[in-house]
C-alpha cells in the first residue's frame, strides 16, 4: 500500500464517516472529526462522558495527517502516517467495527428524467506477506454485477464522484444479474489465482533462511540430549521463517452508477 492509495483510503474513509476535509494538499489531510469519529479514535472517554453528562456543547478534535512529507507544507505539524503505523491500523480496525461495507448512489442531476442506476460490488483491503519479514499491497477492486467486469484499484479512479446513501430522484436501481455473495467470491478467487501465479521469491528465501537456523540450531544438540527446549526453539525458529500470505477485507460496499464508473 504505497502513501498516494492510504491518502486516498483515508480521505474516502473520513468523508464517509461525516468528517469534514478542512484543508488538503498531495502529502497531508487537515480533519474536522465528527462526533462518532472523535469517540473512536481520540481516546478521550473522560470528555465525552462529561460533556454528555453536563449537556455541554460537543468540541471533536481536529486531525493533521501527514502522508508524503515530501508534498507536504514544511511547517506543517501532524501525524505522519504509512502502512504499518498504529493510527493506520486504529483506523482500519475502526472501520471494521463500524461494518466496513455501505450501500451509496451515485449524486446525479437527472433532469427529471428516469434513470437506472448499475450495481458495483467494491472491495478494499490488503495482502500481507509475513515471514521473518513482512510487506503489505492495498487492493481496491470493483466488480460490475450486472456484467462481471473487473476494475482495479478502482476507489482511486472514482475518488472525484459525489455518491449519496439515498437514491436520488428519478432513479431506480437495476437488479443484479450476479449476487453480491457470489460477487464476493468472484474477487476473493481472482486474488488467490493472482497470488498462486506469483512466483514468491521472497518465500523461498525466507524458507532457506529457515532451512540454515534450523541446521545451526541441530549443532547445538547432541541427539540424546534433545529435551523441550530444543522443541520449543525449532517452533520458534519455524513460527519466525515459515512464510504465510493473509488477504484482509478493510471495507465495501454497493455502490450504484449511472453510467460506467470510469466516465
Amino acid at each position: 500500500m504505497d502513501q498516494l492509495e492510504i491518502h486516498n483510503y483515508l480521505k474516502q474513509f473520513f468523508t464517509e464517516n461525516d468528517s469534514t476535509i478542512i484543508d488538503e494538499s498531495k502529502g497531508h489531510l487537515h480533519i474536522q472529526l465528527s462526533i462518532d469519529m472523535d469517540k473512536a479514535l481520540m481516546n478521550r472517554p473522560f470528555y465525552w462522558h462529561y460533556t454528555e453528562k453536563i449537556g455541554g456543547v460537543p468540541n471533536p478534535m481536529k486531525l493533521t495527517l501527514i502522508t508524503n512529507s515530501n508534498e507536504a507544507p514544511t511547517d506543517l505539524k501532524g501525524e505522519l502516517i504509512h502502512f504499518g503505523s498504529p493510527r493506520l491500523h486504529q483506523i482500519f480496525q475502526t472501520a471494521q467495527d463500524r461494518g466496513s461495507h455501505a450501500v451509496l448512489y451515485e449524486s446525479i442531476d437527472t433532469n427529471g428524467t428516469s434513470t437506472p442506476l448499475k450495481p458495483w460490488l467494491i472491495i478494499n483491503g490488503s495482502v500481507s506477506y509475513r515471514c521473518d519479514h513482512k510487506m503489505d499491497q492495498f487492493f481496491s477492486i470493483g466488480l460490475s454485477l450486472i456484467t462481471g467486469e473487473m476494475i482495479h484499484d478502482i476507489h482511486a479512479k472514482i475518488e472525484q464522484k459525489q455518491f449519496q446513501d439515498q437514491i436520488p430522484n428519478y432513479c431506480f436501481t437495476m437488479t443484479p444479474i450476479i449476487k453480491p455473495k457470489s460477487g464476493v467470491e468472484r474477487i476473493k478467487n481472482y486474488i488467490l489465482e493472482v497470488e498462486e501465479a506469483k512466483e514468491h521469491g521472497w518465500a523461498s528465501e525466507a524458507l532457506k533462511r529457515l532451512k540454515e537456523d534450523e541446521q545451526l540450531l541441530e549443532g547445538f544438540y547432541i541427539d540424546d540430549e534433545r529435551e523441550e527446549t530444543y522443541h520449543q526453539e525449532k517452533s520458534a525458529i519455524k513460527a519466525q521463517y515459515e512464510p504465510s500470505i493473509h488477504i484482509s477485507v478493510i471495507n465495501g460496499g454497493l455502490f450504484y452508477f449511472s453510467n460506467h464508473p470510469l466516465t
